[in-house]
């Protein structure tokens, strides 16, 4: 059974759209002119705003991003076509990821809980944040670090050698801090967090991608 629309039955709708596709080969069969809607719509999109390649910050395959800027403010997010891992793809948390960036659930300042405290205290600010870290990662090195590692056997005296001697090895490190890394860290960024952790003497260095 044919359904009549303007003259075409249904199986010359079909032939048509299958030549050019549906969504324009078939309108272009119809006898639409689709060049002045397509000029129209590039102007729908993100226009006369600068756009800034990122990297997608969930998991660690490294999606490529297009994060659109307007006045200094995040307006949109999306894939990046120019990305050799995604080729603008998005998984869904990827596709959502303006919504953690401009969120009004977003904490933007520095939450501080000092001992014995049941509230926060809001008034800090980063570069207070940013001190309070460096001190008390010192702090923790300095008290837990050891030069020498003397090793044990299983009652606990040290192990000699065979001139009758306490061995001792020299290990330079601290066990009391442990370093995770990001997967969507840059290669340099990870690089010199490796670095930094190797050069204070921690021998806990991880990675999320590994998890």
């Amino acid at each position: 059974m044919a359904d009549n629309v303007t003259g075409l039955n249904r199986r010359d709708f079909l032939r048509t759209s299958a030549a050019g596709g549906f969504a324009l080969g078939g309108l272009f069969g119809l006898g639409l002119d689709l060049r002045a809607a397509q000029e129209e719509t590039k102007q729908f999109k993100i226009a006369k705003d600068s756009e800034v390649p990122s990297v997608c910050p969930y998991c660690a395959v490294g999606c490529g991003l297009l994060i659109s800027v307007r006045n200094k403010e995040i307006i949109n997010i999306e894939g990046n076509p120019e990305s050799p891992i995604s080729r603008g793809t998005l998984c869904p948390k990827g596709a959502a990821t303006y919504q953690l960036a401009v969120n009004p659930n977003r904490i933007t300042k520095v939450w501080y809980r000092g001992p014995g405290k049941t509230e926060w205290d809001k008034t800090k600010d980063l570069d207070w944040a940013m001190r309070e870290i460096a001190k008390r990662v010192q702090k923790t090195r300095d008290r837990n670090f050891e030069e020498w590692w003397q090793p044990t056997d299983k009652d606990g005296e040290p192990k000699r050698d065979k001139d009758g001697k306490p061995i001792k090895k020299r290990v330079n490190r601290t066990m009391a801090i442990a370093s995770l890394g990001g997967a969507t860290l840059d290669n340099e960024w990870n690089y010199l967090q490796c670095k930094l952790m190797r050069a204070l003497g921690v021998v806990f260095i991880e990675n999320q991608a590994r998890i």
